[in-house]
């Protein structure tokens, strides 16, 4: 596992903790990291986050997200061992989403094929 690879591991077990036990935002609802990406240059990382709910609970969990994203990294760098913590940005991961509706297309062949 290269460097890159075990900081963004690192970085993924860190800031689900704190999401999980830091961040008391009622507009937090249930979040999940799914992935990080950090750049070649370590300066910068995407968060890539799936949240469950409605799509006006979706917005309000990332909206909280947006707000602590100053005090993320600065709880990162108290507690990581690296020079220089990247500057991170949160993105939606919909893949449970789309997993869903693929496994709903591929029932509904199955059905549509038993039928015949």
């Amino acid at each position: 596992m290269s460097r890159k690879q075990k900081i963004e591991e690192e970085i993924k077990h860190e800031i689900s903790l704190i999401i999980l036990k830091e961040l008391n935002d009622p507009g937090i609802g249930f979040a999940t990291v799914t992935k990080v990406e950090i750049s070649i240059d370590l300066k910068y990382a995407k968060i890539f986050v799936s949240a469950l709910g409605d799509k006006r609970q979706i917005e309000k969990t990332f909206s909280a997200l947006e707000r602590a994203k100053g005090f993320i990294r600065k709880l990162l760098s108290q507690r990581m061992r690296i020079k220089f913590v990247p500057a991170i940005s949160f993105k939606q991961d919909d893949s449970g989403e789309y997993s869903i509706r693929i496994s709903k297309i591929i029932d509904d062949l199955k059905n549509e094929n038993q039928k015949y």
